[in-house]
């Protein structure tokens, strides 16, 4: 580690979100200022800096000190400080001012400014109010640099540090340091892994209250994110809870008592824990099922009337429904809430397209949604009518919910929604809240399909219930035969081995190899040379690498750095963390962004870079979106991305990576998922253990979840 002091000259660039500075150095001994970069935010010009980083070469900007700690020191040089002064560091005191104060008080200025402010005064032309600025100002410097040295202690970022100052100002270490895990609720982007990093440092009390409540709320919402549960059974959660926090079981209970009688955690018998907006979700939506269910129609339509509509829409798509369809057509018209579920290949879109028909011909109001920006757009395509994310439909707005509620309905008569089983609780939930009674409802997903990432099992639960009608489409149509993505699929869902049978003129093919990093080799192949000349696609939109995991040589990390090195070496690029962006990249957004419009899963293709200003666009279909640095955590590289993400999506071409590597994750939906994602073509590379693992692993991981048993 290399040492470096000086003063601060110049302020080249700084990035006031995430703290990123550029800055020149004076240093002793150098003829030419220094380069330094880091989170350097709150250095002022005549800061007196020493610094801890290593030596690096940016081929645009040439020789750089990359800091990584730092400690300041107040100028003691009339030069130093005339500087440090008249830096823009008080609002109102330039450079003028600051010489006429320096002229008077030399070396003691600073001084003077901190423990003797009344002689400020004796400076001509300054005045009361200047003082009286000057004076304010550098108490919230201070204030800021006391946090900021405070945090860096304990290694939290400045751009954390900046953040916990908008919200508590000059009280934020005392505020820190009564509760630190305050920051989870107050400050936004805190997590109790940080939290309680900075308690650890700080010296709070491992069995504290504050601890131990901040930990279980951790928790209940980390097993509703990662593993899907609604609620968690006391006993299996109060184990979890004592092995994650290090705490007897006898002291995690008496907490949990206690946040349960103070009603910040809901217990039903007879030993479920729920989180309040997961409980009131699950019972709101049973609720709400039930009254759209039994709502009396004022008017239902004949059957004769039905058919005959059926009858028109075959005309209009010069096709001829069999009777298993037109049964199911009948079925979802005549009904007030009915789910359509079925797999590849067996009509889920022509039926659909009819029940679209029907209900305009008989002059109703059609509303079309999926959870997807990518399944609302195959939605549109394949409707010919307009279809929106269920958030663009609900009018989301960050920090303020939805403009579609319970007091605000949405406004037509039949609300048909896509890729259902991708839906979670408290989206479902919303959703319906925003449904009159008097709306048809309709879903539409595949069951066998990976549930939703967020907690509950929806879909299943409804159809589970046997409360409301459910068609399910079983019969694989003759256009569907020729396709042995669509057979294989099937032999997938039904526990058997697909047909691996090598034929060139095939939609489905399984390349043996045993060996991750020949995997990886043979996939970067597929991808840049062999399937781009064989079937004449572009590489980067038409082939898509589906993986089960994010971690390991056959991860999206490793894939993604290895398919961009062959795919695109485009110069024009912007390094964030160990990622380097470049225009034309492949990339996916992982967090909703109310604000931008973009939401988790959809994916988009770099368009633009500036690297003087440090920003990127991306490309959404027709929209195009700007990310400063500090938001492009919001996105990743995405030539692959895992099974789970690729839900909602179509891809001509699909390539899927099995490994025992992967073990924990080889189950039958998901690869069945994976499989179903492919439009054209699906190329399996890996071993056939692995294979054989995934089609006869179907123990489905359970959620806790009692929406089935709340709508009986």
């Amino acid at each position: 580690m290399d040492k470096l002091s000086g003063m601060v000259e110049r302020i080249t660039y700084k990035n006031e979100k995430n703290g990123f500075s550029v800055i020149k150095l004076k240093v002793k001994g150098y003829r030419e200022l220094v380069t330094i970069v880091g989170d350097l935010l709150n250095l002022n010009v005549g800061s007196v800096i020493e610094a801890e980083g290593s030596w690096t070469l940016n081929l645009k900007f040439g020789k750089q000190f990359k800091v990584t700690s730092w400690e300041e020191t107040l100028p003691t040089d009339i030069e130093g400080i005339e500087k440090y002064l008249g830096s823009g560091l008080i609002k109102g005191i330039g450079l003028k001012y600051a010489k006429m104060i320096v002229s008077e008080f030399g070396t003691q200025t600073l001084h003077v400014i901190e423990n003797e402010p009344h002689r400020l005064m004796a400076v001509p032309k300054l005045g009361k109010k200047k003082v009286e600025a000057l004076v304010k100002g550098w108490e919230e410097q201070k204030d800021v640099k006391n946090l900021m040295m405070f945090l860096q202690k304990m290694n939290i970022s400045i751009s954390l540090g900046y953040k916990i100052f908008k919200v508590y100002g000059k009280d934020s270490i005392i505020k820190l340091k009564e509760n630190p895990y305050r920051l989870i609720d107050e400050v936004n982007g805190v997590g109790f892994k940080t939290s309680d990093v900075l308690a650890e440092k700080i010296g709070v009390d491992r069995e504290s209250y504050q601890r131990c409540r901040a930990g279980i709320f951790y928790i209940l919402e980390f097993f509703g994110k990662s593993e899907g549960h609604c609620y968690m059974p006391f006993e299996e959660l109060v184990k979890r809870s004592s092995k994650i926090l290090g705490i007897e079981d006898c002291k995690i209970i008496m907490i949990y008592d206690y946040l349960i009688k103070n009603g910040e955690l809901i217990f039903e018998n007879p030993d479920k824990v729920y989180l309040p907006p997961f409980y009131h979700s699950e019972v709101g939506l049973a609720k709400r099922i039930k009254s759209i269910v039994n709502f009396p129609r004022f008017k239902k339509y004949p059957e004769k009337k039905i058919y005959k509509e059926i009858k028109v829409s075959e005309k209009q798509n010069n096709i001829s429904y069999d009777d298993s369809q037109k049964n199911a057509i009948k079925t979802a018209v005549s009904s007030n809430f009915s789910v359509v579920t079925g797999g590849a290949g067996v009509g889920k879109t022509t039926i659909t397209k009819a029940i679209i028909d029907v209900f305009r011909n008989l002059g109703k109001e059609v509303i079309l949604a999926a959870p997807t920006g990518r399944a609302a757009k195959r939605m549109a395509e394949v409707t010919n009518l307009e279809a929106k994310t269920i958030h663009r439909l609900l009018e989301s707005k960050k920090g303020k919910g939805f403009g579609k509620n319970s007091e605000n309905k949405l406004i037509g008569h039949v609300l048909i929604i896509d890729e259902s089983s991708m839906i979670d609780l408290i989206l479902m939930y919303n959703l319906l809240k925003a449904v009159p009674d008097s709306m048809t409802v309709i879903l539409v997903g595949d069951v066998n399909q990976l549930p939703s990432v967020g907690a509950g099992n929806v879909l299943k639960d409804i159809i589970d219930s046997g409360t409301v009608p459910v068609i399910n489409l079983t019969k694989i149509y003759r256009q569907a035969l020729t396709s042995s993505i669509v057979l294989n699929s099937h032999k997938i869902n039904k526990g058997e081995i697909p047909n691996l049978t090598k034929n060139v003129n095939s939609d489905f093919f399984f390349i043996e190899e045993n060996n991750s990093e020949k995997i990886v080799e043979k996939i970067a192949k597929l991808c840049s040379e062999r399937l781009p000349e064989f079937y004449k696609v572009n590489p980067i939109y038409d082939i898509q690498v589906l993986t089960p995991m994010k971690k390991g040589i056959i991860g999206t990390d490793n894939l993604n750095k290895v398919l961009q090195s062959k795919l695109n070496l485009n110069s024009n690029c912007l390094k964030f963390g160990s990622t380097i962006y470049r225009i034309g990249d492949k990339v996916m957004q992982v967090k909703n962004n109310y604000d931008k419009e973009v939401f988790n899963g959809d994916m988009g293709i770099i368009s633009g870079i500036d690297e003087d200003e440090e920003f990127l666009e991306v490309e959404f279909d027709s929209k195009v979106i700007k990310y400063g640095t500090s938001e492009l955590e919001e996105i990743v590289l995405s030539y692959a991305c895992t099974i789970h993400k690729s839900q909602g999506g179509e891809y001509p071409i699909v390539i899927i990576p099995l490994s025992l590597s992967h073990f924990v994750m080889l189950e039958r939906n998901l690869l069945y998922t994976g499989v179903t994602r492919a439009k054209n073509v699906c190329i399996i590379i890996g071993e056939k253990s692995a294979l054989v693992r995934a089609v006869k692993n179907n123990v489905a991981r359970k959620r806790y979840t009692c929406l089935s048993e709340r709508l009986k």
